[in-house]
């Protein structure tokens, strides 16, 4: 799975960069074809939850996309990635079906 980085408006630690990509990693687990997965950064201006991950996970035939907010970058991250492997169990079953 080839992984992308973005981090808008903010300068990403290496740190918040490296746990993003090896959370993301983890969905290979759930469906071991995912083609491409873009994880983007940004902050809002919510008060409760200023902080926003979203990701693009390219799958054969689909596209996916999550986005969560959070206290922290990093539970945006691990609230999308909960997300985005409900969708992909979903989306397995789903193409297991139709075979």
């Amino acid at each position: 799975m080839k992984t992308t980085f973005t981090a808008r408006h903010f300068e990403a630690s290496a740190d918040l960069q490296q746990y993003s990509i090896d959370s993301v990693d983890k969905l290979d687990q759930f469906y071991d074809r995912i083609v491409m997965c873009d994880i983007i950064l940004q902050p809002t201006p919510s008060d409760e939850n200023p902080n926003q991950a979203e990701l693009i996970i390219k799958v054969p035939r689909k596209v996916l996309t999550v986005k969560e907010s959070g206290k922290s970058y990093e539970q945006a991250i691990h609230n999308a990635i909960e997300t985005a492997s409900r969708q992909l169990k979903k989306y397995k079953d789903k193409m297991h079906a139709n075979q």
